[in-house]
């Protein structure tokens, strides 16, 4: 953890040096293929663990109501983008997870939910989570498009996912601080794309 040897300033400096080293050419792959869901009326499905598993109800709760202008709140013409975050059926999770397995708590969802064309996004800063890998080992299996976002080596997930965004850096908290800026823009974009 970084920020246990350095002072503010340098945290944040040493964040930004960081956060330089994206290659934002991923992050833009990323906005296209949503827009490209979007346009489709296709699902995009987000998943995580812990720290990654807030970032993807964070990132679906962002790309659900934050890319809609509130011109059009009220307008039940206006195309929605469909958005769904895995971690967030509780019930769901803990029933497959208490009964079968953690590692099949994404996976199953996922049958009962996805079709081909749809889009997984899987955050995982190690890229190793089994629960991660299953899903994405299915949904790639399955006709969906996967990305990735890793931190560290990558991981097992960096291989796996069609796309990604990796931060190689070996620091949880800012891999996944790094991972939320970019989602941020994502929205923004998105928001771009069909709300102006």
């Amino acid at each position: 953890m970084l920020g246990s040897t350095l002072n503010p300033k340098q945290f944040l400096s040493r964040v930004a040096e960081e956060l330089g080293r994206i290659d934002p050419a991923e992050i833009q792959k990323l906005s296209d293929l949503v827009h490209e869901r979007y346009v489709a009326g296709r699902f995009v499905f987000v998943i995580g663990n812990g720290g990654s598993g807030s970032n993807a109800s964070h990132f679906c709760e962002d790309m659900g109501k934050g890319t809609l202008a509130r011109k059009f709140f009220d307008d039940d013409t206006k195309k929605r983008l469909k958005v769904l975050s895995l971690t967030d059926n509780t019930p769901y999770i803990l029933a497959w997870g208490n009964d079968e397995g953690f590692d099949r708590v994404f996976s199953e969802q996922l049958k009962n939910l996805a079709s081909p064309g749809d889009l997984l996004i899987a955050i995982s800063g190690s890229g190793n989570s089994p629960n991660i890998l299953r899903a994405v080992e299915w949904a790639n299996a399955h006709g969906l498009t996967t990305y990735g976002c890793t931190g560290f080596s990558g991981g097992k997930l960096r291989g796996l996912a069609h796309f990604g965004l990796h931060v190689p850096l070996d620091d949880m908290g800012i891999v996944e601080s790094i991972h939320l800026t970019a989602f941020h823009w994502v929205v923004d974009d998105t928001y771009r794309r069909i709300s102006m």
